[in-house]
């Protein structure tokens, strides 16, 4: 793929509509500065110079399929709380239809509270349930999917282990997408990990695989591929990534790609495997080949690990950086 063919593939991702199903967060930021240590404990004092709101989770991944252009449909569960309404709000602002927000009581909206000074991070606060949904809010979700499931491009799975994506839930949306078509990708975490069998991409973290295989796993070529190995006898997925931190990506799909890191000066991770997931939805949703299609999610989280926080990415960042990794 050129230079020219990195516009005319995000050009493509435009007509496509995603449905993004899973675990909203709202970020809460508080940005400040540590000049002295607190004499009542021995911990440091931030006077505060301002604060910021952001969507997270399942939320952020919608932001990003949402930048680069695609329909996106969010799925996902709140509290009846303020943070709904500061989500709600953030929904509105970014240009996120509301529709699949559904509201639960007896739960918090999911929160992170973020401290940090000159760009460090001091503490996190959470706030949240991790407590499955009932059958009555299941079946809001499976509603809220069968009513647009013939006529989207894909469906993304964000699994943060807080409640909502069950196991029998998980089932019968892949169930529901494979017999209308659709392709499932799936970004998991290690409660139900296994749930997910035959979705159409599996995307774990190396810690994520290595812990729900229960094996001690280094960061190397060889054993990484083991892993897969492994990983795809429970898993059967069409194709399995593991990304890798700072060894940039491994990809399965009967035959094994590894995918270097970039280069790029990292500020934050945050939010990174949520633009993973999101471009390559994108992807298959277009029809791009895998292995490019990993190249370009790769590229795509590096360009979001230079800002604090979870951020969007932007195509024009993202074209900048796939030119510069053709040189």
């Amino acid at each position: 793929m050129g230079a020219s063919s990195i516009e005319t593939t995000l050009h493509s991702f435009r007509s496509k509509r995603i449905a993004v199903i899973g675990d909203i967060m709202l970020d809460n930021y508080i940005f400040g500065h540590v000049s002295r240590i607190s004499p009542e404990y021995p911990v440091p004092v931030v006077d505060v110079t301002h604060e910021d709101h952001r969507l997270g989770g399942a939320a952020n991944v919608a932001l990003n399929t949402l930048a680069l252009g695609a329909k996106t449909i969010l799925i996902g569960i709140t509290g009846a709380d303020h943070n709904r309404d500061l989500l709600l709000e953030l929904f509105r602002s970014r240009g996120l239809a509301t529709d699949g927000l559904i509201c639960d009581p007896s739960r918090p909206t999911t929160s992170k509270t973020r401290i940090l000074s000159q760009n460090h991070h001091i503490t996190r606060i959470d706030v949240e349930s991790r407590r499955e949904i009932d059958d009555a809010i299941e079946r809001e979700i499976l509603n809220s999917l069968e009513s647009v499931v013939n006529s989207i491009d894909a469906v993304i799975l964000e699994d943060y282990n807080k409640g909502l994506l069950s196991a029998p839930l998980i089932k019968k949306i892949i169930a529901s997408a494979k017999a209308n078509n659709v392709p499932v990708l799936v970004d998991p975490k290690h409660q139900n990990f296994f749930a997910y069998k035959g979705c159409t991409l599996f995307k774990p973290n190396l810690s994520e695989m290595a812990a729900s295989l229960g094996i001690l796993l280094n960061n190397n070529d060889g054993e990484v591929e083991e892993a897969c190995l492994l990983l795809q006898q429970k898993i059967r997925a069409d194709t399995i990534i593991v990304t890798r931190s700072d060894k940039g990506m491994t990809l399965y799909n009967g035959s094994f790609t590894h995918i270097a890191a970039t280069s790029l000066e990292v500020a934050d991770v945050s939010g990174a495997g949520d633009t993973v997931i999101g471009v390559l939805a994108l992807g298959v949703a277009s029809g791009v080949d895998i292995v490019m299609n990993a190249t370009i999610a790769n590229l795509a989280a590096a360009t979001v690990c230079q800002e604090v926080g979870a951020v969007p990415v932007k195509s024009e960042k993202l074209i900048k950086a796939f030119q510069d990794h053709l040189q």
